[in-house]
């Protein structure tokens, strides 16, 4: 995962230069290009870049101090959050990777998906990418309540990690804001691209999975900077439709299609 991330940001940089600003689906560069963001971390910036409400709870809590290890409110405020979101009583634990959170969920974990159809509220655990950018590195498990106790047995030492009460503020708001853009953003606001995306994706709300081959894709990434559109670099990974963005954003892509 990381060297395709790495392949991504070297060839960014090698186009454009570094990123000095990002805000909503755009990522702003050194040499004065804006390109638009299909990728979003892989959904952890699926709400844009910013943050918005979430940092500006994470800059109030940090104003207080209470950085350290200890428990604060904000334990149990995102373990109301996050089961505000699936529909089930949760304890929430961190970890440092989805891996690391698959191999201690008693069974195997559903994955949680915004804007998917799937009813989370009769799962037993739940894997939770936050959707806040400056959380990378964390991944949530959501252990419904009734099965707490099998988790806490399967627990290897030290798999989980405690997270600082500014951080867990965020997440907890960026669930909320999260919960809000579901009920707000529509099919409707996700199709008005389809003509100009489905020639190279099959699009599943705004999600983005591709058609172009496997073996085709690096060149299709390369090929969609040169268009000054960033998308997943992991094939596996769905590209995501940037929400607001004028279709203009696609003329270039448009112009010069990628063969495959």
């Amino acid at each position: 995962m990381m060297a395709r991330i790495e392949f991504l940001a070297e060839n960014l940089a090698s186009r454009y230069g570094n990123v000095k600003r990002a805000r909503g689906s755009f990522l702003y560069t050194q040499k004065g290009v804006r390109l638009t963001d299909l990728y979003a971390e892989g959904g952890r910036a699926i709400l844009g870049w910013g943050g918005g409400p979430a940092v500006t709870a994470l800059k109030d809590v940090l104003s207080r101090g209470i950085t350290g290890s200890y428990r604060t409110d904000w334990d149990y405020r995102l373990d109301k959050a996050v089961s505000d979101l699936l529909g089930f009583t949760a304890k929430v634990y961190a970890f440092a990777s989805a891996q690391d959170a698959e191999q201690c969920a008693s069974g195997l974990p559903a994955t949680w998906r915004p804007w998917s159809d799937r009813d989370y509220a009769e799962c037993k655990s739940v894997i939770v990418v936050p959707p806040f950018p400056t959380a990378q590195g964390i991944t949530l498990l959501a252990v419904r309540k009734e099965a707490e106790a099998d988790m806490k047995a399967d627990l290897p030492d030290n798999a989980a990690i405690r997270i600082p009460a500014p951080l867990k503020a965020a997440l907890a708001r960026s669930v909320y804001d999260v919960i809000k853009a579901q009920a707000e953003r529509q099919e409707k606001d996700f199709f008005i691209y389809d003509k100009l995306l489905t020639r190279y994706w099959t699009r599943r709300g705004p999600w983005l999975t591709p058609k172009v081959p496997e073996k085709a894709y690096d060149d299709f990434i390369l090929h969609c900077l040169d268009c000054e559109l960033v998308i997943s670099p992991v094939y596996s990974q769905d590209s995501i439709v940037p929400f607001g963005v004028d279709k203009g954003v696609f003329r270039k892509l448009e112009r010069a299609p990628f063969e495959f």
